[in-house]
């Protein structure tokens, strides 16, 4: 098993900057073999992917609405994840996950078995 727990959230003004953190923990976790990623879900919206980063520290996705403005990034030695949100805009609220999970998968939700509680993230206008 595998846990995730999520922090940094917050409400921020538009333009403002945020660092979200995902730490992981369990039995059978092994930094070095997973890919971690974030995902956000707004109200009435689907969960979609924000970034994708494989156990080694390359990035294999951004979605374009974050290009430029978002970076994903792991510390192995603390099983860490990172998402540092910068030029935040109203659109970026959302609840923001973490999710893990063995190999390489994409960006598709029902790839990812381990997911975190989520952390609030509110951008006013």
């Amino acid at each position: 098993q595998v846990q995730l727990v999520e922090s940094g959230g917050g409400l921020v003004q538009a333009g403002g900057s945020l660092r979200l953190s995902c730490a992981a923990s369990g039995r059978t976790f092994n930094p070095y073999g997973y890919t971690m990623a974030w995902f956000r879900q707004a109200p009435g919206k689907e969960r979609e992917c924000v970034g994708v980063i494989t156990w080694s520290g390359a990035s294999l996705y951004y979605a374009d609405s974050v290009k430029g403005r978002f970076t994903i990034s792991r510390n192995n030695a603390k099983n860490t994840v990172y998402l540092q949100m910068n030029s935040l805009k109203p659109e970026d609220t959302a609840v923001y996950y973490c999710a893990t999970e063995w190999g390489v998968p994409g960006q598709s939700a029902t790839e990812y078995e381990y997911w975190g509680q989520g952390t609030q993230v509110t951008v006013s206008s």
